[in-house]
């Protein structure tokens, strides 16, 4: 069993460039199923971080290769598909 909380202490990485996308912000949940769908984790700094930063990058469930036990392993390919509206 693993926990929401447990997820935000994870670190999410991307395995088709092998870059950090940071740790889990929010999650999505299809109320009728009551399934996770997705994991959202903070867009891309504008300015060196400093001055905001892009729209939240939303991963669907299915993009989640592995959930080990610091990490998260995801395949975030296209990141314009991946944004949130």
């Amino acid at each position: 069993m693993l926990k929401t909380s447990d997820l935000k202490l994870k670190e999410v990485i991307n395995i088709i460039d092998g870059k950090r996308m940071g740790n889990i912000t929010d999650i999505e949940i299809d109320i009728e199923s009551g399934r996770l769908t997705a994991i959202v984790v903070p867009g891309v700094g504008k300015f060196l971080g400093l001055f905001g930063r892009n729209e939240d990058i939303v991963i669907p469930w299915d993009k989640i290769n592995k959930i080990g036990m610091d990490v998260i392993l995801v395949e975030a390919g296209n990141f314009a598909e991946l944004k949130h509206d």
